[in-house]
């Protein structure tokens, strides 16, 4: 319904949303570029598969992580957002958090709506709007998560994750 292929069938983990405007990370749309080449300190900590994830259109240059901490309060740098999981300050020293972290998620650019356009967007029903799970970000086939998390809705909406792309190839 809204027209934009960088949001097709996409997952959005909404970090805050507020008067301000609102802001995610698109969780399920991987890249070929590995951790190891584009972020190397961070690759004995990635979850597999250890690939830079597009988090959405904006700043595609600039970097995020997700990650579950072991113990949240004892991480600085990290800002809890479900449960144990949160988003990572990159710009700490990755050997100093390798018992510290139980899954990490690294990503380029970002999700972001301006004051009231993803109101205006939730308005038109132009989003599901569901309960994330804190191990979305880190499932192995992330590319197939959307569908993954239809189906564990259940009722008329679970029956979404088997809908053809393409209905007219049905």
């Amino acid at each position: 319904m809204l027209g934009d292929p960088n949001f097709d069938r996409t997952v959005v983990f909404m970090i805050e949303h507020n008067e301000d405007g609102a802001l995610g990370l698109v969780l399920n749309r991987p890249t070929d570029v590995l951790i190891a080449e584009a972020l190397p300190d961070w690759r004995d900590l990635a979850s597999h598969p250890a690939l830079l994830h597009v988090g959405g259109p904006v700043e595609e240059r600039s970097g995020w992580c997700l990650a579950r901490a072991i113990d949240p309060p004892e991480i600085g740098g990290f800002v809890p957002v479900i449960g144990d999981l949160g988003l990572l300050d990159l710009s700490l020293d990755p050997d100093a958090l390798r018992t510290s972290l139980s899954a990490l998620r690294l990503y380029a650019g970002y999700s972001g709506w301006g004051p009231g356009q993803l109101d205006d967007e939730l308005g038109a029903d132009a989003w599901f709007v569901l309960d994330a799970e804190v191990d979305d970000p880190f499932l192995d086939d992330s590319a197939d998560l959307w569908p993954r998390i239809l189906a564990r809705q259940g009722g008329s909406l679970s029956r979404l994750a088997l809908f053809p792309r393409d209905p007219s190839l049905n």
